[in-house]
């Protein structure tokens, strides 16, 4: 992702060699799912813990740029976490700076009573510019991919009394070279919002979250200014409510994310994300982001749980609308 003002390794034998975490993550998704079956989101609490636990797993795979061993890592626990939930692979190819790439969205989704869907999204790859270097994105898209997991652990089990819900994990939201533009960017947001504007699945969504970087141990939630402002207020709504307020829109910003496909579609948008990472210095002008000290120790599972929950009781407030 890029603010408007922001000019936006790991051994391939120990990334294989981690493919065999998501069959724990599975095993774990299976006795969570148990414990919380049926569904009721207005009583529902969000386990930071043990979504702070799938990120770890999740960032296990090392560096997950696009053709590397991570990269299929990261597929195999996307893939193996929802295996019994009938997981849909958006394949796509991307034409990129370096020649066409093959990516993966996936998407997930649980069924609701009502006639409508909410979108919550994250993106689960790292930087291909920042390839040769350790950078494991545990806040960007890591952190995020573990909510998104504990998330579906809370939806799964009966039908929702509300919208159905579905989860999305794009492929290819960071650009192939170090200078983010519009042609190199969000490689897979655009492709998923072209597809769903031909098949009229876009008429069908009543509001679309996007999480990014919402794992900060010091957690500040901008208000994101291409969002869609009433949906904005719900999720300030949903924070008040939970207690959560103080780590919600104290400052605005202009992100450029995996909403603005959406947004350029008149989809109600939101962007859930904390743009202020780490402190500031010469030699790192924007913090951890994008670069190697974006690191499990940076994130916390109270932040997830703040995010989780808010993101949950927004779901809830929408299914009131």
């Amino acid at each position: 992702m890029q603010l408007r003002w922001i000019a936006k390794f790991f051994a391939p034998s120990m990334a294989l060699a981690l493919a065999a975490s998501p069959a724990l993550a599975a095993s774990h998704t299976a006795k969570h799912v148990a414990e919380h079956a049926p569904v009721n989101l207005a009583s529902t609490h969000f386990n930071g813990n043990l979504a702070y636990e799938y990120a770890d797993k999740f960032v296990a795979c090392g560096p997950r740029w696009i053709g590397s061993p991570g990269h299929v890592c990261a597929e195999n626990f996307l893939k193996q976490t929802f295996a019994k939930d009938n997981l849909e692979e958006d394949t796509f190819t991307a034409s990129t700076p370096i020649g066409p790439l093959t990516m993966h969205n996936y998407i997930v989704r649980f069924p609701g009573k009502k006639d409508g869907v909410i979108v919550v999204a994250s993106h689960y790859e790292t930087n291909y510019w920042l390839r040769n270097t350790s950078f494991v994105g545990a806040n960007d898209g890591g952190a995020t991919v573990g909510l998104l997991v504990e998330l579906g652990n809370l939806l799964r089990g009966s039908t929702l009394n509300g919208y159905s819900v579905w989860l999305v994990f794009f492929d290819g939201e960071e650009s192939i070279q170090s200078k983010w533009t519009d042609q190199d960017s969000l490689y897979g947001s655009r492709h998923l919002a072209a597809r769903w504007e031909r098949d009229g699945t876009l008429k069908r969504i009543r509001a679309y979250m996007l999480t990014d970087m919402i794992g900060d141990k010091d957690l500040d939630i901008c208000r994101e200014s291409n969002s869609t402002p009433w949906l904005e207020d719900l999720i300030y709504k949903a924070a008040q409510q939970d207690g959560y307020a103080q780590y919600f829109f104290e400052n605005s910003n202009f992100v450029e994310d995996d909403q603005l496909p959406f947004v350029k579609r008149g989809v109600p948008t939101a962007d859930i994300i904390d743009i202020d990472y780490g402190p500031r210095s010469m030699m790192h002008p924007d913090g951890y982001h994008h670069t190697p000290e974006d690191t499990m120790d940076k994130i916390s599972a109270h932040s997830l749980t703040v995010s989780g929950q808010t993101v949950l009781t927004t779901i809830h407030l929408l299914d009131q609308r």
